[in-house]
């Protein structure tokens, strides 16, 4: 992942210049890059379910296409994780980013759902997940470049996880650890061998990231003459 910086203090794009291949299907587009639009969209789409009101207008700045996405919500200077759901299946952005800013903010069963009062420490983060590539070493993958998803049978039941490209390197993982801790993320408490995370069914993938701050929302509504929504 590259590292881009936006003319807003502290949004941050992490774009990658590849061309987009989605696991699941034949479709090929041209890559589409997270935009400020996009974080901007779904602050606003949880400050309408807030308020009980009906949802914005998708901004023509999101393009009509269909990709995998994650919303994903943190709180306060330290960034503490709030809420982080999406879908490996093809959805138009516009509706994709609608229904997930609103099911990790309001419907990630390890946290409480999210309050008004909460929305100023917020930062938003729209990850479209792209290049999708099946490995047979759980260790091809490269730290802060990938993301990984697996799925094993453990004899009772399929279990399955995913990282996406940030978290290993946020977390000072290296590769084992990762793979051990997105072992434990699928629910799987019994020892984890070396036979296990070998037999381990991996896709790896990249993203493109944009970061937004509640303050800089506030200042894209208004160098753009938008109401804040309260």
């Amino acid at each position: 992942m590259m590292l881009h910086r936006f003319s807003i203090t502290s949004v941050l794009y992490f774009l990658v210049s590849l061309k987009l291949t989605l696991p699941y299907s034949e479709t090929s587009l041209q890559m589409t890059s997270a935009n400020i639009e996009m974080a901007v969209y779904c602050f606003d789409v949880i400050y309408a379910q807030l308020n009980r009101q009906k949802d914005p207008t998708v901004p023509r700045e999101i393009p009509d296409v269909k990709l995998p996405l994650f919303v994903t919500w943190k709180k306060g200077v330290h960034h503490d994780l709030r809420g982080c759901i999406g879908t490996f299946s093809d959805l138009r952005l516009g509706e994709g980013l609608n229904e997930y800013a609103k099911t990790s903010a309001f419907h990630d069963s390890r946290f409480k759902p999210i309050t008004k009062e909460e929305v100023p420490s917020l930062q938003c983060g729209v990850s479209l997940l792209i290049n999708f590539e099946n490995i047979h070493n759980y260790r091809d993958w490269t730290i802060g470049r990938h993301g990984v998803r697996m799925n094993f049978n453990d004899g009772r039941r399929t279990r399955s996880a995913v990282f996406l490209p940030e978290v290993a390197s946020e977390q000072g993982w290296n590769h084992v650890e990762t793979i051990d801790h997105l072992i434990r993320k699928s629910g799987y408490n019994d020892y984890i061998t070396e036979e296990l995370r070998q037999s381990l069914r991996i896709v790896r993938f990249q993203s493109s990231k944009i970061v937004l701050d509640y303050k800089d929302y506030v200042q894209y509504k208004q160098h753009h003459g938008q109401p804040i929504p309260h």
